[in-house]
C-alpha cells in the first residue's frame, strides 16, 4: 500500500500538465463509470476543494457516460459479426 500511495500522491497530489482541478474531474468520472460510491464521494469533496463547480462536474459524468454508451453499442457489432458467422 505505501508503494500505491507513493503512486497516488505523485500523479494526482500537484499541478503537472493537468491541474489538480482536471484530475479531479477526471477522477470524478472514471468513479461513476467503475461505481465506486466511496470514491465518488471523495472525488465530489475533492472537485469542490479544487475549484469545481457543480456544472463542471456533472458534465465530465456525462463525457463517461456517454463514453460509456459508445463502448457497449460498438460490441453490437461482434454480435453482428457473430450472426453473420452463423448464418443469421
Amino acid at each position: 500500500m505505501e508503494k500505491f500511495f507513493e503512486y497516488y500522491n505523485a500523479v494526482t497530489g500537484e499541478d503537472g500538465a493537468l491541474t489538480k482541478r482536471e484530475k479531479a474531474l477526471i477522477a470524478l468520472a472514471v468513479a461513476h463509470s467503475k461505481q465506486c460510491p466511496y470514491c465518488i464521494d471523495a472525488y465530489t469533496l475533492q472537485c469542490l476543494e479544487t475549484g469545481a463547480n457543480p456544472e463542471q462536474m456533472t458534465e465530465a459524468i456525462h463525457v463517461a457516460a456517454a463514453m460509456e454508451a459508445g463502448m457497449s453499442l460498438i460490441h453490437g457489432v461482434q454480435m453482428h459479426n457473430a450472426l453473420e458467422r452463423y448464418g443469421v
